[in-house]
């Protein structure tokens, strides 16, 4: 049954008509403002869970969709600056600071948004973050999605390289048949700039932060906020549209930001007015006035900022952003600010200072207004390029430097600001990754000189040439683009510039692809060439490859002629893998289908292919390993002992009938000597049994014998692997 169909039919209904302790219970509702219904709210305690069975009925449906990537639960608000992006299935898309990777998810559903499993997306995403223990995190939450459509990478988001090439270069390899590349730099039709951020708007579900807030977090975050949003805007095509987004409230994180872009910008760049997109969205506009506040103080503009403070409080932070030349040379006998008390937050608004940039369309979302947590957003649109920004360095001082006073701030913050442990990670992952982004440690990057010297068009330096994946090297020096790198007895990989990361590395061993492509009777129409891809330098030990998409391939192609300046952790989608196993060596073809890229490539299969009726494949579900004798239907038994010792697939019939590809439900499995095993964890398939229960109502199945544990426990230690099953949109 289809999941929106299950959740409007069934669960919504029964739960209308539950009550708890004479209470009745509220519903689980749609979000209004959500497109086409697709995104649910419910608000229901672990008390109230235990003590009604429909309730626990629906508690592990969510449990088990999430696991398997059907659903993704995460805060409704953070689901709003993907809306605002319009993205497109031929979109290149940039996620700059993605993790955990609920976002991230979203642009993958939006780029393959009506294109089916059997055909890819001209577009891609591309999802970055600096942290590689977020970025793992990233990485699972994505890879639910099986596409080949992802890069993930590990860069400083204010420094992301463009990879433009040089003018004049000239790229070649030691074979001499390196094709230069379509593309010349990187840019993109759409950027996600949710820049880390004080939280303070995420109190709700991380009430932990009251103690831990201080206005302090918010200005030492300003300039690395400003340096990420230039970064981005950069990197964005003419006419393409970017999203600035905070869960912070501080307008030194949110409007001060998007004035400074704006003001750096000139006329290049639009502060979108979007008050007409997701109507039923209740938002509050922008801010053009507010303070700031330094050590106690709250100041109404720079002239309020004391000379020892000059370096911590920078013009950018008030409304009028005045100036950073001008009010230097003001008088030195300037207001000192106003003393703050508990009670007391003076208004000299004939004082205040009052942007006269459109702010106001900018967009604040406050929890007391549609029941969620808080969130800033702001929708910004090129022009025309970037204009070259050259200003002037300040001076060195031997003391009280902007870096310096940011750093020492960002210290005392971070001291009286312990970060607590993520919390529990069931009830919501996003959750605990937003109060692992509250603060970050590592801030004093963020208090570099540099914010005043942002590179619009930087380009990487000279790297070593491209490795070819069959001629690996045992050594590098110095970082250079080999696979490894010797340290005493312990050897690093190596991927460009970048020790410790696998390599990325096209796979051209042609005796493999050949064989697997005959093995498995795949046709010439599916694109091979070029577009399969190894972590692995050593062409004799891989152990996966992985599939790309035609976009992903052009900018892999980039990455390695500009010299690999890309940190790349993650890309394209498994799509064999090596059988480890005794059988596996026994088979003409040691690598099997991986899960993840059943979908794509089972379209373009003739071979290896099982049809089996719905009680035989009922029965592989349920006890993972069948003899050849055991099948329900004699004539599925013998062409299953007729295939090739190795990978093989197993398709649903429905009344004698193959589905269409777009419908197909199939699995991965093992011909063994005498069996067929179905290699699938029990949680897979427990939810492909629920799945198909309208396929089982109407039929009679057979018991098949009950002592099955031995041959399933002698088929998973040969196997030694498991798989996905392919669900088809219909029941998606």
């Amino acid at each position: 049954m289809d999941i929106l169909e299950k959740l409007e039919n069934d669960f919504a209904k029964s739960l209308q008509t539950e009550d708890i302790d004479g209470s009745e219970l509220v519903g689980i509702k749609p979000l209004p403002w959500y497109p086409e219904n697709l995104a649910w709210h419910s608000n229901y305690s672990r008390k109230q869970i235990r003590k009604n069975q429909t309730l626990e009925r629906f508690h592990e449906f969510l449990k088990l969709e999430n696991e398997v990537g059907n659903i993704t639960r995460q805060e409704a608000v953070s689901m709003v600056p993907p809306l605002f992006l319009d993205v497109h299935p031929d979109h290149f898309v940039l996620d700059m600071c993605a993790a955990p990777g609920s976002k991230t998810f979203q642009l993958l559903e939006m780029i393959h948004h009506r294109s089916g499993a059997e055909t890819l997306p001209d577009g891609m995403v591309v999802a970055n973050d600096v942290d590689i223990q977020r970025c793992n995190l990233l990485i699972h939450q994505t890879k639910r999605m099986c596409t080949a459509n992802l890069v993930v990478t590990t860069n400083e988001a204010q420094q992301f390289p463009g990879c433009q090439l040089r003018r004049g270069h000239v790229h070649s390899s030691k074979t001499g048949n390196f094709k230069e590349p379509d593309m010349k730099q990187l840019l993109f039709d759409r950027v996600l700039c949710d820049v880390p951020c004080s939280g303070d708007g995420t109190l709700r579900k991380a009430p932990d932060i009251w103690r831990k807030w201080n206005p302090g977090l918010g200005n030492g975050l300003h300039g690395l906020q400003v340096q990420i949003a230039m970064r981005g805007l950069s990197l964005l095509k003419v006419g393409g549209r970017m999203v600035y987004s905070t869960c912070s409230m501080n307008p030194v994180e949110d409007e001060a930001v998007v004035a400074e872009v704006l003001r750096r910008c000139g006329g290049s760049v639009e502060l979108v007015d979007v008050s007409a997109e997701l109507p039923e969205l209740v938002r509050r506009p922008g801010l053009k006035k507010w303070r700031v506040q330094d050590k106690g103080m709250w100041l109404t503009s720079y002239r309020d900022v004391t000379k020892l403070r000059r370096g911590g409080v920078v013009p950018g932070m008030f409304p009028s952003g005045k100036s950073y030349e001008d009010t230097m040379k003001q008088d030195s006998s300037i207001t000192n600010g106003i003393q703050m008390t508990d009670d007391t937050v003076s208004t000299i608004s004939d004082l205040e200072e009052i942007s006269e940039l459109p702010l106001e369309r900018c967009m604040r979302i406050v929890p007391h207004d549609q029941n969620t947590g808080a969130f800033f957003i702001a929708v910004l649109q090129k022009l025309s390029p970037l204009p070259a920004i050259q200003e002037k360095p300040a001076k060195k001082s031997n003391k009280n430097s902007h870096s310096e006073i940011l750093a020492n701030d960002l210290k005392e913050d971070l001291e009286e600001t312990a970060i607590a442990p993520s919390g529990d990670v069931e009830v919501e992952a996003d959750a605990a990754a937003e109060n692992g982004r509250v603060v970050d440690t590592d801030i004093t990057d963020a208090a570099d000189d540099k914010s005043n010297e942002i590179a619009l068009d930087s380009k990487p330096p000279e790297m070593p040439q491209e490795i070819e994946a069959e001629e690996s090297q045992p050594s590098v020096n110095n970082g250079g683009a080999g696979p490894e790198m010797v340290t005493g007895k312990r050897k690093l990989p190596v991927q460009g510039r970048w020790t410790g990361i696998d390599p990325v590395l096209f796979y051209k061993a042609e005796d493999v692809i050949a064989r697997i492509k005959e093995f498995y009777g795949i046709k010439e129409s599916f694109p091979f060439d070029g577009h399969l891809v190894t972590r692995n330098s050593d062409t004799g030990s891989v152990k996966r490859i992985y599939y790309v998409s035609k976009s992903v391939k052009d900018v892999l192609e980039l990455n390695l002629s500009a010299g690999q300046p890309l940190k790349i952790a993650s890309v394209g989608i498994k799509m064999f893998e090596r059988q480890s196993s005794k059988e596996g060596a026994l088979a003409s073809c040691a690598f099997r289908i991986s899960s993840e890229g059943l979908p794509l490539l089972l379209p373009h299969m003739t071979k290896q292919i099982l049809h089996a009726s719905i009680v035989d494949f009922k029965h592989l579900l349920q006890y993972k390993s069948i003899k050849f004798c055991d099948f329900v239907e004699a004539e599925f038994g013998k062409k299953s002992s007729e295939l090739l010792l190795g990978c093989c697939v197993v398709m649903l019939n429905k009344a004698g009938t193959t589905l269409p590809d777009s419908e197909a439900i199939a699995v991965g499995c093992w011909r063994g000597k005498n069996s067929v095993s179905v290699m699938m964890t029990a949680l897979d398939c427990q939810e492909l049994l629920e799945r198909l229960e309208k396929y089982l109502a109407s039929e009679e199945v057979p018991n098949l014998e009950e002592n099955k544990s031995s041959e399933v426990e002698k088929v998973e230690n040969e196997t030694g692997k498991e798989a996905d099953a392919i669900m088809p949109e219909s029941l998606g």
